[in-house]
């Protein structure tokens, strides 16, 4: 049975609601299917499941696009209703041809959607008789197909096994009846005394077919086929001859110059670790500033300015495509300038297929492009085109929504404005930095307690990765040369009672930031995932930070998804606290192919805060969301 069946329009105004249905729904799934599903570009999923304190629904849509409505239905998930898909349709035609933009209330439409929920489950009804009544008689009639050939088989193989003998030899005519007395039960007697003529015929003939086998060998080699057991030495040597003929032989290579080592430009200094000066402490920030320069984190209109220059620059490159591209849709020129009177799936199948290739060539998962093709899909799916429009550049247009719709941050990601609340409140701010192994988790620590430092914010690193050998001494190096203080214990300490103390120390101290660094592990490593659980759960960090390369590509999907999943898993609580953003970092070694950035925010919904770009500490930056749309789709 129908809980609720509702339709109102893409701006959220509801136009109506099933009154005979009535039932109070528990909990909110209308509002989670739009934050969840819609708004997150899943709308091509077949149906979503909510679950809520003493009730589990099915959730299930249609959109008409060309007016903008969207229809939802409702229903307990243990009912499995085979009608809802059926009635949706039908909703969606009658009510499209009574809708009126300016009309606020349908008090009209219950009678007809009576009538279609009647209509609706009478088929499925009909339906299901149907399939119950067709599957015993398919059954029958397949089981007597099956004896029936099987008798015909096993007569043909014997009438076979009796009369064919030149390929054949007496082993095959053996196999051949064996598998007749298997299948044909009933003539056990008369296969048996089959294969003792088969057996006699085949001793008997066993010379005669010698004899045959080496005419057809001698014949075989004559026409140069290769033996069972030999290669045959003409072929091979004419193999040999041939590969060697045409080989010219190799020149000679130059003798490049020798550079010896005195030769060589000398670095005027490679260690940068003991830059400190011992008297110097409080202006040390100040000389590190001068020689890295201000972080990126407070030049992104510079950047980004920079970077769609860059891209306007590569255009005249990327529009000879289009050109070369225009002879394959002069067929549709006619179509583009009489317009469409409505997309329908086949028309925007190739225009998703080649979108979704150029997507997976940017390094974004597959099952992530798939997945925003089908939403894209939904969203055009039955929306007229206008005139002098081609389907292709609807499309992206559509993409290009939808892209910056997932990139664009839903929630605020001011931390400097966060750690100002949190110092009003007289206690840190804590950032806790998880991943897997050897993404740059402690070197982008340091960059952004660098940036931090920068806008006066007081910070203190507190060095809770006590499993992997020199990790402390690394951080102990940031921390030095940032002179910021740090919070350590060793090695083979529990990392979240580090965590712990590390905040008492920097409540005590009045520090304004504590950054915990915590060991790389893998998503399938139960014992790390267990500590790093205990550790989110035991001091409840303000900020979970993940630390992502921008080279992974599926792996990212994975990454993330079991991360998210072992946090919930491993919680005590029963709100389990999930990953709140993302840095990626390498971001500077991966040229155009950004998709890791994208597949990331649509598998997670945490949004990118920020991007590392280089190995000195200014070298962070926050996210560009229409440079990495614009280069996702170039």
């Amino acid at each position: 049975m129908l809980e609720q069946l509702l339709i109102f329009t893409r701006g959220g105004l509801i136009l109506w609601t099933c009154k005979e249905i009535g039932n109070a729904l528990k909990g909110s799934p209308i509002d989670t299917l739009i934050r969840s599903c819609l708004l997150e570009e899943r709308s091509g999923a077949v149906s979503f499941n909510y679950d809520a304190p003493g009730a589990a629904y099915t959730l299930k849509w249609t959109f008409h696009n060309d007016l903008g409505l969207v229809f939802v239905a409702v229903y307990q998930r243990i009912l499995h209703l085979l009608y809802v898909d059926d009635l949706l349709s039908m909703v969606k035609q009658s009510f499209s041809e009574i809708y009126d933009p300016k009309k606020m209330a349908y008090d009209d439409f219950d009678e007809t959607f009576r009538q279609l929920r009647i209509e609706a489950e009478a088929r499925a009804e009909e339906l299901r008789k149907t399939k119950q009544v067709g599957k015993p008689v398919s059954s029958v009639k397949k089981q007597g197909q099956v004896s029936k050939a099987g008798l015909e088989g096993g007569n043909k193989r014997i009438s076979e096994g009796g009369s064919k003998k030149d390929d054949g030899d007496g082993s095959k005519a053996k196999v051949g009846n064996l598998t007749n007395g298997h299948s044909n039960e009933n003539h056990g007697m008369e296969d048996d005394a089959s294969q003792k003529t088969e057996l006699a015929n085949g001793k008997e003939n066993t010379s005669s077919n010698i004899a045959v086998d080496l005419s057809k060998l001698q014949k075989l080699r004559s026409k140069g086929v290769r033996g069972r057991g030999g290669v045959r030495k003409a072929d091979s040597i004419g193999n040999k001859s041939s590969k060697v003929a045409p080989v010219e032989p190799a020149k000679k290579a130059t003798k490049k110059n020798r550079v010896w080592d005195d030769a060589a430009p000398k670095q005027s200094k490679l260690d940068f670790t003991d830059s400190v000066d011992e008297n110097g402490i409080n202006d040390h920030v100040d000389i590190v500033a001068a020689d890295q320069g201000e972080s990126m984190m407070d030049k992104e209109e510079v950047f980004s300015s920079d970077s769609e220059s860059e891209d306007d620059d590569g255009e005249p490159g990327s529009d000879e495509k289009p050109e070369a591209k225009k002879k394959g849709w002069f067929s549709s020129v006619f179509q583009s300038i009489t317009g469409k009177a409505n997309l329908e799936r086949t028309d925007l199948e190739p225009a998703l297929k080649a979108l979704k290739e150029r997507l997976m060539t940017k390094n974004v998962a597959e099952e992530i492009a798939e997945k925003l093709c089908e939403s894209v899909e939904a969203s055009l799916e039955g929306k007229k085109l206008a005139s002098f429009t081609r389907i292709s550049s609807t499309v992206q247009a559509a993409m290009e929504d939808a892209l910056v719709r997932i990139l664009t941050p839903r929630r605020s990601i001011d931390i400097l404005r966060d750690v100002h609340a949190a110092k009003e409140q007289r206690k840190p701010y804590v950032v806790v930095f998880v991943g897997v192994n050897g993404v740059g988790k402690s070197t982008n620590l340091a960059k952004v307690a660098y940036w931090l430092l920068q806008h006066k914010v007081s910070v203190m690193m507190a060095a809770c990765d006590t499993f992997r050998s020199g990790a402390v001494e690394q951080l102990r190096t940031h921390a030095r040369r940032l002179q910021v203080p740090i919070f350590e214990k060793g090695y083979e300490k529990d990392p979240a009672v580090v965590a712990k103390e590390a905040i008492q120390e920097a409540t005590r101290n009045g520090s304004d930031v504590v950054l915990v660094d915590t060991a790389g592990r893998m998503q399938d490593n139960e014992p790390l995932m267990r500590a790093l659980s205990k550790l989110i759960n035991l001091n409840s960090p303000d900020l979970v930070l993940f630390v992502g390369e921008a080279l992974v590509g599926n792996d990212a999907v994975d990454q993330l998804s079991k991360f998210n999943q072992k946090l919930s898993d491993l919680s005590t609580s029963g709100n389990p606290r999930l990953i709140d953003g993302i840095l990626l970092t390498k971001f500077d070694t991966i040229d155009d192919k950004v998709g890791a950035a994208l597949s990331m925010v649509y598998i997670s919904g945490a949004p990118v805060m920020f991007v590392g770009c280089g190995q000195s500490y200014t070298d962070l930056k926050k996210l560009n969301v229409k440079a990495i749309v614009k280069t996702l789709l170039k």
